[in-house]
């Protein structure tokens, strides 16, 4: 199977021939695998070089003149580095184009904290109007893709991992879709985070919700899951900052008793490399530690 990245760079190849309005801005990154597009549309593939400030500001541009910039490169140099960029050059412009990040939360440990990027989802809900796609598959990242090119002038961000679930789930680049029903709680399983979430709720009487698009946060399902299960529960686990969806989910169920658990990455920097799966135990994102949480949680309610 190939990875997101992998399947980004080719759907991206295909769809600048099929649509004149598509541009790409790089940043040295994944810059190899766009050499043939780069050949057919010299004038839409624009490799900045190391330049993340730059990058950004291109994009900005291009969609002032009434292009559809994507952009790419690693999630810590797409929305952290360049964050004023992404602040001023789109939102202040109200221009759109589409974020295409790598590398997510620590995709690639041996890189270092320089390359680790749990805080990007967090940080863009500082910002107004921005969709935020979070696939769990490569078929999934081609779909949310295709629909955020097409995506008039809206600004969107699609978040490439690593990670992935073994198989992919429809997806249509909008609301939370029920995998799993229970009664005693509604579990939010966000892109890669769902195979895990399934293997550690096994056997327990719970609603499992799948999401690939959390922004705009899908309170009507949330409202829905809860209120079919009668459970005042909700678990929302996160690939990247623990927490970033509680506010919404409290928003969601504000006219309800409830409790919410946010579970996932930690702010606490981890010093050591390591393996992607050893981070995922560290912050307690593998099956075992998700169970012991999830269980946990729901034991204190009754």
């Amino acid at each position: 199977m190939d990875t997101m990245r992998e399947r980004f760079t080719s759907v991206t190849s295909r769809l600048l021939d099929e649509d004149p309005r598509l541009a790409v801005v790089l940043a040295d990154i994944s810059a190899d695998r766009f050499a043939g597009a780069a050949e057919r549309h010299p004038d839409r593939v624009v490799n900045v070089g190391i330049r993340e400030q730059l990058l950004v500001g291109v994009g900005g541009g291009l969609a002032l003149t009434g292009l559809r910039p994507i952009l790419h490169t690693f999630a810590s140099f797409l929305v952290e580095r360049p964050f004023e960029q992404v602040k001023l050059d789109f939102g202040h412009q109200g221009v759109g184009g589409v974020l295409v990040s790598a590398g997510a939360s620590y995709d690639w440990p041996s890189g270092g904290f320089t390359h680790m990027a749990p805080g990007d989802v967090a940080l863009l809900d500082t910002l107004d109007g921005w969709t935020v796609h979070v696939p769990g598959h490569p078929d999934e990242a081609e779909t949310l893709l295709r629909h955020a090119a097409a995506a008039g002038d809206d600004k969107v961000y699609v978040r490439l991992s690593l990670q992935v679930n073994d198989a992919p789930r429809p997806v249509d680049g909008t609301g939370f879709h029920t995998v799993r029903q229970g009664r005693r709680g509604v579990v939010v399983a966000v892109g890669p985070m769902l195979d895990n979430v399934l293997a550690a709720t096994e056997g327990l009487d719970v609603t499992v919700l799948y999401a690939t698009t959390v922004r705009p946060f899908d309170a009507a399902s949330l409202r829905a899951a809860t209120g079919a299960a009668n459970a005042s529960d909700v678990v929302v686990v996160e690939p990247y900052l623990a927490g970033t969806s509680t506010r919404f989910a409290n928003d969601a169920l504000a006219d309800r008793a409830h409790r919410v658990l946010g579970l996932g990455v930690g702010r606490q920097e981890l010093r050591r490399y390591g393996q992607l799966d050893e981070h995922l135990a560290a912050h307690g994102l593998d099956p075992h530690g998700l169970r012991e949480r999830i269980a946990g949680f729901l034991r204190g309610r009754s």
